[in-house]
């Protein structure tokens, strides 16, 4: 199987992108979605991440609020969370990618996760594709998507975007780009140019 990875910086569209690679054929995997199940009660990483940033960040029902944990995170102690969050999340991909392999070993496999060039998980893929647009799209996407005011996702962009590579640096180190700020269209086109290379590999 192809491995591949998907990131990007924060609300540039990683999982429209992956939507569009699946209706080709890929199969898909959010490290996102998959550490936050690490971390629900019970979960490998749940007690570490409470012990590290304290009982404050627990609904009523004890579930992790991921808006507060992201507050505390984000920009400063976010090496800390992924010192807890990282070593499960990349055995449970191994995982996933072992199954995938053994039911379709001709297939494509794609893992989207925010910081694989941050936590030296590129050695993990067989080719990585960085998802870019611009400051100000992104501030508009996560707005939406978090329904906030535009005002509050640009500060929460860019506190974010400070715990990251730059949309450039990533870019440098892809095997392809993405460039999300145009029409879905545009976007669909570079995803079939980008499918049917992988195809061929």
């Amino acid at each position: 199987m192809l491995r591949i990875g998907l990131t990007g910086g924060i609300a540039c569209g990683k999982s429209t992108v992956g939507e569009m690679l699946v209706r080709r054929g890929a199969h898909y995997l959010s490290a996102d979605e998959l550490a936050h199940k690490l971390y629900e009660p019970g979960g490998v990483a749940y007690e570490g991440v409470v012990r590290a940033f304290g009982r404050e960040i627990l609904n009523p029902d004890r579930t992790v609020n991921r808006k507060k944990l992201a507050a505390l995170a984000f920009p400063d102690r976010i090496d800390e969370l992924n010192a807890i969050v990282h070593p499960a999340v990349i055995e449970a991909q191994k995982r996933w990618s072992a199954e995938v392999t053994r039911d379709d070993p001709n297939g494509v496999g794609v893992v989207e996760a925010a910081l694989i060039f941050e936590a030296g998980a590129e050695t993990h893929f067989d080719k990585v594709i960085v998802v870019t647009c611009g400051p100000e799209d992104k501030a508009e996407r996560y707005a939406r998507r978090m329904e906030i005011s535009l005002e509050d996702a640009r500060a929460e962009v860019k506190r974010r975007t400070a715990a990251q590579l730059s949309d450039d640096a990533k870019a440098r180190r892809a095997d392809y780009v993405i460039d999300n700020s145009r029409t879905v269209e545009e976007t669909e086109r570079q995803v079939d140019a980008i499918w049917r290379q992988l195809k061929k590999a």
